[in-house]
């Protein structure tokens, strides 16, 4: 299940699911649901995507929902799947800022929810890993496309091709995060690093977020050129492009409204 806590303009979510905190479709179809609720939300400018406990993040899909190949199984598997990448890809789209508060195991489906994320703090003692191949599956919560695109392909096929485990002091060497922290304080990292997302303009981080998406999503550079300079024109139509310009001359913070 999927639990929520709001605190000043961010969201806190946590996968509390026992006892290695696994995906299931009803959590992502709970994820998904809530990325919507929170995009809707004009007082949410971050959200913080984390485990319940010491030890896991999260282990994954929960694998006893792919057991069996009778043709009941393949749809149930082909559901499950499904509700995976509609999930994880709402998840990385939504115009808010999310950041993975990573506490411990985060392994398969748990690194994919990690990746589906724009920002990722690892604890100390934290191990990432795509172990899918180890037991016939694959990465089909959007990690085959993500990781690459992280940490390069020579480190993806490292971890998927071979089952390499990363720690976090690798992880944070290749890219794959982008902060290390001391072994359960990565909740509180996460929180303080969203509350300066609250600081600046929702509208023009949420303008700066797809135009950085555009890159990975294939559109050519020069098409992204032009597009930039249209978003840049398009926060005038905005009121808190008014108010962020006459509170930096004004020697004030800004009261963002999101609009």
């Amino acid at each position: 299940m999927i639990e929520t806590k709001i605190i000043g303009h961010t969201c806190v979510v946590t996968l509390n699911s026992p006892p290695v905190n696994t995906w299931t479709p009803e959590s992502l179809s709970e994820l998904k649901d809530l990325a919507h609720k929170l995009e809707a939300d004009d007082n949410i400018y971050a959200a913080v995507l984390t485990g319940k406990g010491e030890k896991f993040f999260s282990a994954g899909a929960d694998l006893n929902r792919f057991q069996g190949g009778d043709e009941k199984n393949i749809m149930a598997a082909r559901h499950f799947i499904h509700t995976f990448g509609a999930a994880f890809e709402v998840w990385m789209n939504a115009r808010f800022v999310t950041i993975a508060a990573i506490n411990g195991y985060c392994m398969g489906g748990g690194l994919e929810g990690a990746l589906a994320c724009d920002i990722r703090i690892a604890e100390s003692h934290a191990q990432m890993a795509m172990p899918e191949p180890a037991v016939g599956l694959l990465p089909g919560g959007c990690g085959t496309q993500n990781l690459p695109w992280l940490i390069g392909e020579g480190w993806a096929k490292r971890m998927i091709l071979t089952n390499e485990r990363v720690n976090a002091e690798t992880a944070l060497r290749i890219g794959l995060v982008e902060e290390v922290v001391e072994k359960g304080t990565s909740l509180a990292a996460a929180i303080k690093m969203a509350e300066r997302v609250a600081g600046l303009s929702p509208k023009s981080v949420s303008f700066c977020k797809s135009l950085i998406h555009n890159a990975r999503n294939g559109i050519p550079r020069t098409a992204g050129l032009a597009l930039e300079r249209e978003r840049f024109m398009d926060l005038f139509t905005f009121e808190d492009q008014q108010e962020g310009v006459n509170a930096f001359l004004e020697k004030r913070k800004p009261n963002w409204k999101n609009g």
